[in-house]
């Protein structure tokens, strides 16, 4: 398995460098991290007594990285998972918070183990994905990866301002489908076809 820090990278490196659109939830952002997220945090880089859109300027990618490892990855228990789930769940915490575990916990709850849909990883949500795994050690990242994708979808489904992360304005599979499908394994990833008849009633 890759070391934790290089998912943490290639994770900064997938989110970008900064953007402030205004169809956005997270607000500004640079290299993943959210002005909300900095404020929670009370990351005032610049030192001049708040947190703005000027501090969100200057996070570096190493800022981001280990912001990550702290607040997305050890914090949230993602070490606990089995090791092939851990980078999309890490990936997913990044992009979606609480709700990367609460997919999972859904996906668990699918397979027949009765665990909480309370969006934390704990002794027994633990329990149950390692033994989904041991179930099913050749589907599992997949059926995540897959449930990840149909979540993008739903909110594309429910918020028209965000279906430009899920579809590109030539009706191909924007950033969110393109993302989810990295951890996907080829053979089940969607056609263009299949993607346009996703979205097709979104008009």
């Amino acid at each position: 398995m890759q070391s934790v820090r290089s998912i943490a990278e290639e994770i900064v490196s997938r989110e970008g460098g900064f953007v402030n659109d205004p169809d956005d939830p997270g607000g500004a952002t640079k290299h993943g991290v959210t002005i909300h997220t900095m404020r929670a945090l009370g990351l005032d880089l610049d030192a001049d007594g708040d947190v703005d859109v000027d501090d969100v300027h200057l996070i570096t990618p190493e800022i981001a990285t280990d912001l990550f490892l702290e607040h997305y990855y050890s914090r949230p228990n993602i070490h606990m998972l089995p090791e092939p789930l851990q980078a999309s769940v890490f990936d997913m915490q990044v992009n979606a918070g609480s709700n990367a575990v609460r997919i999972l916990q859904r996906l668990l709850r699918d397979m027949g183990l009765d665990i909480a849909l309370d969006g934390a990883i704990g002794p027994q949500t633990a329990r149950a994905a390692h033994a989904a795994f041991s179930d099913a050690p050749d589907h599992l990242v997949d059926a995540y990866g897959i449930a990840r994708r149909n979540y993008y979808y739903r909110i594309g489904d429910r918020r028209p301002a965000s279906r430009k992360y899920a579809r590109r304005r030539d009706g191909g599979k924007g950033g969110w489908i393109v993302r989810a499908e990295e951890f996907i394994s080829p053979r089940y990833h969607l056609t263009l076809a299949q993607h346009r008849d996703r979205t097709a009633s979104w008009g």
